[in-house]
């Protein structure tokens, strides 16, 4: 099982290291090999988020997930989107842009450093719409109780996500405008920039999501609506609109995941550029890292560990709250991509522990109710 999911991601580690050696040398493979690891551990609350989303898909587009998701996390975020970075900021060309990462590697780190307040702000705002809307949920299984059931209370309250969203964007962009101007308004204009990139992120956040969610009902209905059909013993064909529906849903949540994935390296992408500025070893070392985030996905989706574990979801929304915060954080100041990665592994650790009491608990329950 462990073999038929990390395959892949095996294979992919044994060929970028080899690359990274014939491309420079035993240097080069310290830091691709540096870079996984940091991605993997920035990137397990992804997994855990993704496996949410993932385990209401079918085995299709669980393949399309791990093909044509991988080419996009891989090629699209960990590659493509770097050079994009620059190639906007500095508006120049891509090509440009790319001769500029392979022959002057300190000027290209420049100009992805200047464009990190509008990646972390439109990152941050997603990230925090996810983490907003899942504590403001009443749901039947609740960690820590004493904060989520009045949480669940207030999110009675329409639109109260995107309102605590909105302020925290306006108090952002207003303390980034006011700290630029006591040194002499050199970042004033950056400060509308994270502004028009957090509402960016927000509108970005409601058509995806929103988008998703209504085929999902969609689908929930249909197939409710069939299963209804065949009680009754009619044959009406709905089965067949069913499976058209379930291919627009699955869609959507394909492309709420491919987004979510996108708000979820830009910290891996910002941060590899403490460690390296050549662009050849980001790319590899990041996108080994996303590989086995994605083989970790599945792994999860077909062990049931979420089903087993009900805490877990809960950890990596908590963990997802708290890098929205970081991103918001680094746009004036920074921060350490250990501190980053450490948080997200504490939280879905402790969730993990208080999953496996919560098992315990109530296996011990059982047995005294047997005797």
């Amino acid at each position: 099982m462990v073999l038929k999911t990390f395959g892949w991601s095996f294979a992919i580690t044994a060929l970028g290291l080899v690359a990274a050696v014939l491309y420079g040398g035993w240097e080069a493979f310290g830091i691709v090999a540096i870079l996984s690891i940091l991605e993997i551990s920035l990137s397990f609350d992804n997994a855990v988020v993704n496996a949410g989303i993932l385990k209401k898909m079918n085995a299709f587009w669980q393949k399309i997930f791990l093909t044509v998701g991988v080419l996009i996390a891989v090629f699209g975020m960990r590659l493509v989107f770097p050079v994009v970075i620059v190639a906007i900021s500095a508006k120049i060309g891509p090509i440009e842009a790319v001769d500029l990462a392979m022959t002057d590697k300190d000027m290209y780190k420049q100009l992805v450093t200047d464009a990190h307040p509008s990646i972390a702000a439109f990152g941050g705002m997603f990230l925090l719409m996810i983490f907003l809307d899942f504590i403001f949920e009443d749901r039947d299984i609740k960690w820590l109780a004493w904060l989520e059931r009045p949480l669940a209370k207030l999110g009675k309250i329409d639109m109260l996500s995107a309102c605590i969203a909105l302020i925290v964007l306006v108090i952002t962009a207003m303390t980034f405008a006011t700290q630029a101007h006591q040194h002499g308004g050199a970042h004033v204009d950056k400060a509308q920039t994270v502004l028009i990139s957090g509402v960016l992120g927000l509108i970005t956040y409601m058509i995806v999501g929103g988008l998703s969610g209504y085929f999902e009902n969609k689908l929930e209905e249909e197939e409710e609506a069939e299963h209804e059909a065949e009680e009754e013993a009619k044959k009406s064909g709905k089965s067949v609109s069913a499976v058209a529906m379930a291919g627009k849903a699955a869609f959507f949540m394909f492309l709420y995941l491919e987004v979510l994935d996108a708000s979820f390296s830009f910290d891996g992408v910002i941060g590899a550029f403490a460690i390296t500025n050549d662009i050849v070893l980001m790319a590899l070392g990041l996108g080994i890292g996303a590989m086995y985030v994605r083989s970790l996905t599945v792994y999860l989706v077909r062990q049931g560990t979420l089903d087993d574990y009900v805490y877990l979801e809960h950890g990596a929304h908590y963990a997802i709250g708290a890098l929205a915060v970081i991103l918001l954080v680094t746009i004036q100041h920074e921060i350490n991509e250990v501190i980053t990665g450490l948080v997200g592994v504490v939280l879905i650790a402790w969730s993990f522990w208080s999953s496996v009491r919560r098992n315990k608990r109530l296996e011990l329950e059982g047995s005294t109710a047997e005797a």
